[in-house]
């Protein structure tokens, strides 16, 4: 049974790098996004958030979640068999989110997301400054405290 998380950056390879291992594996793949957000842009209740990541857990004997949430990856971290850390460097990250295709799971339309990039191009470059839980210090804490089988990627994956 393989239950891997991984975490990084916007724009790090996190979907992409979940997308082709899951292809290999043949297991689902959870984007925290998807659990996170509420249809208006909100952050879901906390207790809302956590019963479904309960529940998706529960339901697969192997699968991979993939988010830059740490307060959700850490809830998850007793139930990995693995943490991936995807840190390729802003300047990738930035690259990735420029030429990323269309998210139709996250907008309306191409132009929607063309309409938040500079937006995200941003988040992408506090990524390495701030303190929250979506920050590389928060990252590198939970990837650093975690005793089980992990890696850390720096670079683009290939194909990704």
């Amino acid at each position: 049974m393989m239950k891997v998380l991984i975490f990084g950056n916007s724009g790090s390879g996190k979907s992409c790098f979940a997308q082709r291992l899951a292809r290999e594996k043949g297991c689902p793949v959870l984007d925290l996004d998807t659990v996170v957000w509420s249809s208006t842009a909100t952050f879901r209740p906390e207790a809302d958030i956590l019963a479904d990541l309960e529940r998706f857990v529960a339901a697969h004997p192997s699968w991979i979640m993939e988010g830059c949430y740490g307060r959700w990856i850490e809830r998850m971290l007793p139930h990995a068999t693995e943490v991936v850390f995807m840190n390729p460097g802003e300047a990738t990250c930035l690259r990735n989110c420029q030429s990323r295709p269309w998210e139709p799971h996250k907008y309306a339309s191409p132009e929607e997301q063309e309409a938040h990039l500079a937006f995200l191009l941003d988040w992408v470059r506090e990524y390495y400054g701030r303190q929250d839980d979506m920050s590389l210090w928060a990252h590198r804490r939970l990837f650093d405290a975690y005793a089980g089988v992990k890696r850390e990627i720096t670079a683009n994956e290939p194909g990704c």
